[in-house]
């Protein structure tokens, strides 16, 4: 059966329950061992929603480019990220909240209401909202902020494969397939990989105890 498309359905719900200002937000970089969790925040405005909007990972690459620009063009919209020191110290999970709740505070209109892809809120959210799971297939905001945050993200690793040539972070996006492993094997681990990943500390803790 073909997933129906995202539509306004959670945000036309939201305005009847008196918001004013309807935010989606998702993320994007959770699995990978390498590079910053990214989020975004989208507010679309009435009569500028992009044609086509669906969830990025449904998209391919050409399609998320034009959309990526056509949102810029025709919503608020924010991006923020939580570094890779950032997620060792706090977990994925709190780190793709606070990299939320980034985006959220840095739109140029504040919400008043967000609709967050997956099943839990961020603690230190700026404004009332829910969660939606599978949200980016559902929401045209959400799958607006998809879009984004995905071929933010996507740049940034292509611009840290340049810096580091041998992962194919370029193609896989810091998500551990068998190129990026046998790098990490055979090049080491860089300052850009997630140290509390198990992956990334084994490396790191058996090379500790082989040379101690």
């Amino acid at each position: 059966m073909k997933q129906s498309a995202p539509d306004d359905r959670y945000e036309i719900a939201a305005r009847n329950r008196g918001a004013l200002c309807i935010a989606g937000v998702d993320e994007v970089g959770r699995g990978p061992l390498a590079g910053p969790v990214t989020a975004c925040a989208v507010r679309l405005l009435p009569g500028r929603v992009p044609a086509g909007l669906n969830d990025s990972k449904a998209l391919t690459a050409r399609r998320r480019e034009a959309l990526f620009d056509a949102i810029m063009d025709m919503a608020e919209v924010s991006v923020a990220h939580a570094s890779v020191e950032e997620i060792d110290a706090l977990n994925i999970l709190r780190a793709s909240h606070l990299a939320m709740v980034r985006a959220l505070q840095g739109l140029p209109t504040a919400p008043d209401y967000a609709l967050i892809d997956g099943n839990m809120m961020p603690r230190e959210m700026p404004c009332a909202g829910e969660a939606i799971i599978k949200g980016d297939a559902q929401s045209l905001s959400i799958a607006a902020a998809s879009i984004v945050a995905k071929v933010t993200r996507d740049r940034i690793m292509v611009d840290l494969a340049q810096q580091h040539p041998g992962y194919g972070w370029d193609r896989n996006a810091g998500y551990p397939t068998k190129e990026h492993q046998l790098a990490l094997l055979n090049l080491g681990v860089t300052a850009h990989h997630r140290r509390s990943f198990k992956p990334i500390h084994n490396i790191l803790y058996q090379d500790k105890s082989v040379s101690s």
